[in-house]
């Protein structure tokens, strides 16, 4: 397994027999493209002011390489998804973040990948996995919060079973957090 991220020190538990770690930026497309060489499935947890940059040069290596699974970690609201209340409260928090965000899940989606992106609703660090899936770009989301293990239990089934959920758009928030923001908030 390669984990390639810009800063390597906040790993805090790496098996190095499991894992090969590679410092480099996701903007780069020589230090990408070597960092890819022999994987089959990328899962892109990205962020900054060049994500569309990021994606845009995830989508050539990946194409370069012969790769077509992409797990991309975006952002909910990038489609106006969000209604009612908690969409305003969203748009106001998140503000020009959600246009760069779109931008780069435009990439992905224009591409000729296998891609899944995700857009959890805000993150909590409850110790659980309750979370339900709203697939499709415009399809209204519900709850308002999801914890970060359910975001990385449904990430793992989707690396276990790279055939679900093949060029969808998914949602995810734990049931019951309906409201106009995040209770924690």
């Amino acid at each position: 397994m390669v984990l390639y991220l810009r800063h390597p020190n906040k790993l805090h538990q790496v098996d190095e027999s499991r894992e090969e770690i590679i410092k480099g930026d996701a903007s780069n497309f020589n230090e990408l493209n070597a960092a890819l060489a022999g994987v089959d499935l990328v899962y892109a947890n990205l962020a900054g002011s060049n994500i569309e940059d990021q994606a845009k040069t995830v989508v050539k290596v990946m194409d370069a390489n012969g790769i077509k699974r992409l797990i991309w970690v975006s952002s909910l609201g990038i489609y106006d998804e969000v209604p009612g209340k908690f969409g305003e409260w969203n748009k106001n928090i998140l503000g020009s973040y959600l246009t760069t965000y779109r931008a780069a899940a435009d990439k992905i989606t224009e591409s000729d990948l296998d891609y899944t992106i995700i857009r959890p609703a805000w993150l909590t660090n409850k110790d659980e996995v309750n979370y339900e899936k709203t697939v499709g770009a415009q399809t209204p989301f519900k709850g308002t919060e999801v914890s970060r293990l359910s975001v990385a239990d449904y990430i793992v089934n989707i690396i276990e079973n790279p055939e679900e959920d093949l060029k969808a758009n998914v949602g995810l928030d734990k049931s019951g957090t309906e409201g106009d923001k995040p209770a924690w908030y």
